[in-house]
């Protein structure tokens, strides 16, 4: 339903967008309504337009080449954004219409502090209450769950995981309570729980101050569970637009059944079967732990650690999946880096192929190494962006001194970028010139150069819209057959875990707490952990929003005294291959 004129806080009227000195056309006779206490969800894969229509709604275009050559967009008011002056629009951003960047890394300052940051936004639009700006920062802070919020205060964006700082760009957003609010993909680095609590918090809000919210996404279960009307958006202009039961159940578009196809469904399918395997691990990790050191004090003294991974054991098979699952800051990322010796161990074994890679130095280490390579989740903060593809893929071999002759290694790496799905002329262009989704493709490339035998995939996934996050993963399902490839998958996506994984190991402050076959912890979660990050899973379909409930809670980050013992793990079984830490609670 339509919102009524006496409600609407923002109307886009006919708006087209064009870029460079012809003003190419990106954005054509776009029109979207949003009402007072509404979520209007626009949908779209990459290309589409989405981001460019709310660049222009807020003239952040007007920076980047581009150009409104049609249409209106009115403020309740009926202010028309489009004709500000960029000195009249500064007092509109922020204050009346902020925004949630996709990128938090490009959007954050990196020479300020997350506090000073906060607080400049206050004082920007509510000097009043400059003596109340450091407590309302913090305690905006807790509510987006970032933990010890007055430490967190204090450091820099680098500092942060990712998700993290996703969180501190929300709270940088709603500080300042704005009447319209845009989120462009604002959930996508979060997991599970943490996105089930701050789409719950943008519904508080809403009910307190009546905030409209246009939610950008290509998470389809994002949009069951939070929209109001949906509006889908395909090679710049609006499709289909409607209630969003309506478009979910009776999508009227090619294009909208192609993306509701394409996104993946939670306990739609059956998981991978399991059967136990007698055969030797092609990895095999023994308690391994990784801690941090936390300094405090003037002198900076050394008085504790961070237990980033902690006592953690299990084993990998040739050609099996194993997903490793958890909160944002569990210790998923530091134990696969662990593992490729990115980052120092405390104690541990990890044998590779017979051999303790965690003992191994210079050229033995590097030898290893062919057999595990990594994906990492951001594919466009892993490739050099100065180097051409072809030099991204030749790299390790010149690095590992495997040369070829020039003839030989065209011809290998002109059968590696056809093999992951990328067009011919792909090895002599840049990161910049590809979408976010051949970017990953590149970097799987590079990581099969050495054909390795364990593939480890930091959240390959997480930031690509639903077709492409099923292209992907038919890639890695195919390479995996073709090359029995191990692969340790790292996610917080239920729906696609459940999809690619054969085992699960799910990771709560460090530690491991249950691991099993997918389809039995999936079923039938031990831990309450497990339990806690299966119910915040989004429905994916509106008429089932409002048939559970997560409740919040906080998980504090693993920190102990210098010389802390923890004691030995307790595990109790639940089949003979299901078990569960019994001797960790839920905090």
């Amino acid at each position: 339903m339509e919102p009524s004129p006496m409600n609407t806080l923002l109307t886009v009227q006919n708006l087209s967008v064009g870029f460079g000195p012809t003003r190419t056309p990106v954005v054509r006779d776009v029109s979207l309504r949003l009402g007072a206490g509404e979520i209007l969800a626009l949908v779209g894969e990459s290309g589409s337009g989405k981001s460019v229509t709310v660049k222009a709604i807020l003239r952040l275009i007007d920076h980047q080449g581009g150009h409104i050559t049609d249409g209106s967009i009115t403020l309740g008011d009926g202010t028309d954004l489009a004709t500000l002056t960029e000195r009249q629009m500064r007092a509109y951003r922020g204050a009346r219409i902020a925004m949630i960047f996709q990128d938090p890394m490009t959007s954050l300052n990196p020479v300020m502090s997350i506090g000073a940051q906060l607080v400049e936004a206050i004082r920007q639009h509510d000097p009043h209450i400059e003596g109340e700006a450091k407590a309302r920062a913090v305690a905006m802070l807790d509510k987006v769950r970032i933990n010890d919020p007055m430490r967190r205060f204090d450091q820099f964006p680098h500092e942060l995981s990712g998700g993290m700082r996703q969180r501190v760009m929300i709270a940088m957003a709603l500080i300042c309570e704005p009447e319209i609010l845009i989120a462009d993909e604002p959930t996508t680095a979060l997991d599970v729980t943490v996105q089930a609590e701050i789409l719950q918090l943008i519904r508080n809000l809403q009910a307190q101050n009546g905030m409209g919210v246009l939610f950008i996404t290509h998470d389809m279960g994002v949009v069951a569970e939070i929209a109001d009307r949906v509006a889908v958006m395909l090679h710049g202009e609006i499709v289909e637009q409607g209630d969003v039961s309506h478009v979910f159940n009776a999508p009227a578009h090619d294009y909208t059944r192609k993306l509701l196809d394409a996104a993946p469904k939670f306990r739609d399918r059956t998981a991978q079967l399991y059967a136990p395997r007698t055969d030797a691990p092609l990895l095999s990790v023994h308690h391994l732990s990784t801690r941090f050191p936390v300094r405090s004090g003037f002198l900076k003294r050394h008085s504790a650690n961070l237990h980033a991974v902690e006592d953690v054991s299990f084993d990998l098979h040739q050609g099996e999946t194993v997903a490793i699952i958890g909160e944002s800051g569990c210790g998923k990322s530091t134990l696969a880096k662990s593992l490729l010796r990115l980052v120092p161990t405390q104690s541990g074994r990890a044998y590779l192929d017979g051999k303790d890679i965690l003992e191994l130095e210079g050229r033995d280490l590097r030898g290893a190494r062919d057999n595990i390579q990594m994906v990492f989740q951001d594919p466009y903060a892993a490739l050099d962006p100065r180097m051409k593809v072809r030099h991204i893929l030749t790299e390790p071999l010149r690095i590992r001194g495997l040369h070829q002759t020039e003839a030989a290694s065209a011809e290998a790496m002109a059968a590696l970028i056809a093999r992951v799905g990328l067009p011919a002329d792909s090895l002599d262009r840049y990161p910049h010139q590809f979408s976010g989704g051949q970017r990953q493709r590149i970097c799987i490339a590079r990581a099969l150069v050495l054909r390795p035998k364990v593939l480890v995939a930091d959240e390959p996934v997480s930031a690509l819209d639903v077709a492409i996050q099923a292209q992907i993963l038919a890639l890695l399902g195919r390479l995996k057959a073709e090359e029995n490839l191990s692969l340790l998958f790292i996610s917080h996506d239920m729906a696609v875990v459940e999809r690619v994984a054969d085992r699960i190991l799910v990771m709560y402050r460090g530690a491991m707490v249950e691991q099993g076959p997918a389809a039995q912890v999936l079923s039938n979660p031990a831990h309450p952990y497990t339990k806690r990050l299966l119910d915040a899973v989004p429905v994916s379909h509106p008429d089932q929003r409002f048939r559970r409930h997560t409740g919040t809670a906080t998980t504090t980050a693993p920190i102990f005294p210098v010389g802390s013992i923890v004691p030995p793990a307790i595990w109790e079984r639940v089949t003979p291959d299901h078990r569960f830490r019994a001797d960790i609670p839920l905090l």
